[in-house]
Parts: C-alpha cells; sequence; structure tokens
C-alpha cells in the first residue's frame, strides 16, 4: 500500500514531540504539508528541524486555551487533516484533584479538540473531505486509579469523536479516535525515569515493572515507540481509511481486555 498525501494540508497538535512530532513527521513523509504547532518558538524550530520537510511550517500557539485555538485558526484557517494530540497526564491520588486540576485536564485534553474539530470540519464538509482524528488512549476504556481525571477526559473524546462522525456522515469527513497504550515518549521516558529512581531499579526494568504492576494484561510486552502509534494515524488520515470512520482504533498493545 502506498500512502500519497500530496496537495494535502494537515494540522498536528501537541506535536513539538512524542507521538505529535511521529504523526507529524509520518503525514510529512507520505507527501501532506504539515504545520506543527507548539507552545513556544523554541520548541517549535527544534520539532520542525527535525521534520526536515521543505513543506512544513510552525505555528507557536497553546491551543489548550480558547486565545491559543484562535491563534492556529486565524495562522491557518483551513486544512485536509486535523490530527487533535495535544493532551497533557500525570498520576495523583484521585482524593488530591481538585476543581482547578480537573478543569485543566478538560480544557487541554478535551475542549482543544472541540473548538478546532467547530471550526475546521466545517470547511471539510464544504469541500467533501477531511480526516479529523482524537489522540485518546487505552486509559479511556481502562480508566487508571492513579489517573481518573486523565482517564475521565480521555472516555471524553470517545464519545465527542463518535458524535462528530456522525454530524459528518456521508459528507466525505471520517472522525476518528486513536488509543495508544504505553508508549515511550519524552515524557513517558521521564515519568519511568523518576520511577526508577523512587525504586532502585534501571529505567529499562522500571518499564517491565510498569506493565506488569499497572498494565498486566499488554500483550505487547513492552512499551510502544511513537513511530508504531503513528502508522495507525497515517493509515486513518489517507484515502485508503475511506470507510473508517466513528471508530476508536487501538495500537494499544492488546492491553484492553476485549476483542470488540
Amino acid at each position: 500500500m502506498q500512502i500519497d498525501l500530496s496537495g494535502k494540508r494537515a494540522i498536528v497538535t501537541g506535536s513539538t514531540g512524542g507521538i505529535g512530532l511521529a504523526i507529524a513527521t509520518g503525514l510529512a513523509k507520505a507527501g501532506a504539508s504539515v504545520t506543527i504547532a507548539g507552545r513556544s518558538q523554541a520548541r517549535v524550530d527544534e520539532a520542525l528541524a527535525k521534520l526536515r520537510s521543505d513543506d512544513a511550517s510552525g505555528v507557536v500557539a497553546d491551543v489548550g486555551t480558547t486565545e491559543g485555538c484562535a491563534v492556529l485558526i486565524a495562522a491557518r484557517p483551513e486544512t485536509d487533516i486535523l490530527v487533535n494530540n495535544l493532551g497533557i497526564y500525570g498520576a495523583c491520588e484521585f482524593f488530591d484533584i481538585d476543581d482547578a486540576l480537573w478543569e485543566q485536564f478538560w480544557q487541554v485534553n478535551v475542549m482543544s479538540g472541540v473548538r478546532l474539530s467547530r471550526h475546521y470540519a466545517r470547511g471539510m464538509r464544504e469541500r467533501g473531505w477531511g480526516r479529523i482524528q482524537f489522540i485518546s488512549s487505552e486509559s479511556a476504556l481502562n480508566i487508571p486509579t492513579e489517573m481518573v481525571h486523565y482517564g475521565a477526559s480521555k472516555a471524553a473524546l470517545q464519545g465527542l469523536s463518535r458524535g462528530l462522525a456522525k454530524v459528518l456522515a456521508g459528507s466525505g469527513v471520517t472522525v476518528n479516535t486513536i488509543l495508544p497504550g504505553p508508549t515511550r515518549t519524552e515524557g513517558g521516558v521521564r515519568m519511568m525515569a523518576d520511577l526508577a529512581a523512587e525504586r532502585g531499579v534501571t529505567p529499562a526494568a522500571m518499564e517491565a515493572l510498569f506493565l506488569a504492576e499497572n498494565r498486566p494484561s499488554n500483550l505487547l510486552g513492552r512499551f510502544a515507540d511513537a513511530q508504531e502509534v503513528a502508522n495507525l494515524s497515517v493509515y486513518v488520515a489517507s484515502p485508503q481509511a475511506s470507510a473508517t470512520t466513528g471508530a476508536a482504533l487501538r495500537v494499544d498493545g492488546g492491553t484492553v481486555e476485549t476483542i470488540a
């Protein structure tokens, strides 16, 4: 299968590193004109240097806020592919998650995608072609006790994606969620390093311990690489995926205990 996205415009939020940068790289390699979105000029410039594409550009905007979404939309009024990848996470005891933290996770993980999709979906529908993705998580289905606020925000994306897919039914615009499992991103590496220091083990040993203790149903037996997640995202963004919409697509290493 040869995926050709030549002539397509793509925006990937939260794309200065990790899964977002891997997705942006994959889309660029497939021929798309990619916009990197990040909160600082230095991070955007660094990501563009790694991307090494003459047809890539960056916008500095904090799309976890209403104002940041407006900045991005003003800079890029239209797109053919929107990957709502921006998200935050972090372990916190449920009883210590105050209203402010709940609100922060809701604004960044959910409302960023709501605001951008609400704008860009209109143009996609008028043109009769488009791809919208929400990068969710296996934690949307297996709500982790140490990150209830994170899991709940990712579960909300499932409903948002399915609902928007129904709104855009028959328009040529597809809407899907991608559900990664434990993935070796910069943030994931830092998290494992911190836990390893607390436990007195190596980061590699900590990854194995984390899977055994927190994700025992994982069948892959290791953390995925960001590129492995990006491969699915690039396919879903392609013309070949025209019959896939309203779906929750897992690239979770078999973590979720279901065959559906």
